[in-house]
């Protein structure tokens, strides 16, 4: 007796078994919209704070950091070795294959970003050296993202465009880890960082 699996492959068979073999395929059909109008950097700040993360403009980067450091009781962070901002007055831990029990003792995480979605608030980490790799972004309970201007992009398909070609894997961070119950009640932390502070240069 055939499976589903072999009834539904025999359906897609028998409908292209008139299609030419060297026929090309046909355009998409999908047009991405216009980007909304307005300041992408704005609209992107505006709506990762309305997923609860901190948002900060950093004209000053490293005293940002420390400062946000002294506010979150945030004494090492882990880095990726990459990193290319290094402030003083923190001690920072490279991640050079941390397990998960250092990863867990430190205070935080200090990363960039590959790039950043104004249209939904997201933030893109892609595993290289300013982002680092996941685990370093997943287990500190703290998490300190730097987003350059220039890398936020107005809407999801410009996105994608952009991630062309790079090499994963990719999270997308839409705010701090959070979930819900059957009951709606909310509980943060629960598969990622319970505070993201993002802090624009």
């Amino acid at each position: 007796m055939p499976s589903a699996r072999d009834d539904v492959l025999a359906r897609v068979r028998a409908a292209l078994r008139d299609v030419p073999a060297d026929e090309p395929p046909e355009p998409a059909l999908y047009e991405p919209p216009a980007p909304p109008p307005g300041d992408p950097v704005a609209r992107f700040a505006e709506r990762v704070a309305d997923y609860r993360a901190t948002v900060r403009e950093a004209d000053d980067l490293a005293a940002t950091i420390v400062r946000v450091c002294e506010e979150q009781g945030a004494h090492r962070l882990g880095v990726p070795v990459g990193l290319p901002w290094r402030p003083d007055g923190v001690e920072l831990v490279e991640d050079r294959g941390l397990g998960a029990r250092d990863l867990d003792a430190l205070d935080g995480a200090l990363t960039g970003c590959a790039l950043a979605i104004a249209e939904t608030g997201t933030i893109v980490l892609d595993g290289g050296e300013r982002s680092g790799r996941r685990a370093l972004t997943l287990v500190p309970d703290l998490h300190l993202c730097v987003v350059e201007r220039a890398q936020v992009v107005a809407t999801v398909p410009e996105a994608v465009r952009a991630l062309q070609g790079a090499r994963g894997p990719f999270t997308f961070v839409s705010g701090p880890s959070a979930t819900s119950d059957i009951e709606l009640d909310r509980v943060e932390g629960v598969h990622g960082p319970r505070r993201l502070e993002v802090l624009i240069a």
